[in-house]
């Protein structure tokens, strides 16, 4: 389900966001809309991505998502609307990529999470994915490729 992990450390990048706490079951409705607004804003100012879309979780709560959405980028980003300037952080992470449907990233998370216990090392309360490859590419689901990054404390 998800390749082989690997200790890393991220670059800190900064990133045009939009900052959504909502209810667990209305992720499907409220991402792709939100994605389209960061990127609309970024268009109007001549901005161009620099990396893939990510959410960057804060907490997981079973109820409830706390996450940015957004899109690495080079300039400035001046606020709009919904829109500002964010990051995400340069740390010490867990990584691995899953190769699957979005339905299928609870497990892959679990795989991942697993993992980094099984080498006693300690969670940071916050994680994120960057989607490499998904449905705007026309692929199957199966040939969807998620990021998987779980930061780690110590």
């Amino acid at each position: 389900m998800i390749d082989t992990p690997e200790i890393v450390l991220t670059e800190p990048r900064r990133a045009a966001v939009i900052r959504l706490t909502i209810p667990r079951e209305e992720i499907r409705s409220v991402m792709g809309p939100a994605i389209g607004e960061v990127m609309a804003v970024l268009a109007a100012q001549g901005i161009a991505a620099a990396g893939a879309v990510f959410s960057h979780h804060f907490r997981m709560d079973p109820e409830f998502f706390d996450f940015d959405v957004g899109v690495p980028v080079e300039g400035d980003v001046l606020p709009d609307g919904r829109v500002k300037e964010g990051h995400l952080p340069g740390v010490k992470a867990a990584r691995s990529v899953h190769r699957g449907p979005y339905e299928e990233l609870d497990s892959a998370w679990g795989e991942l999470q697993a993992w980094v216990e099984s080498r006693g090392l300690e969670r940071a309360p916050d994680l994120w994915e960057c989607y490499l490859l998904g449905p705007e590419s026309g692929a199957a689901p199966e040939a969807w490729r998620t990021e998987l990054i779980q930061p780690l404390l110590g």
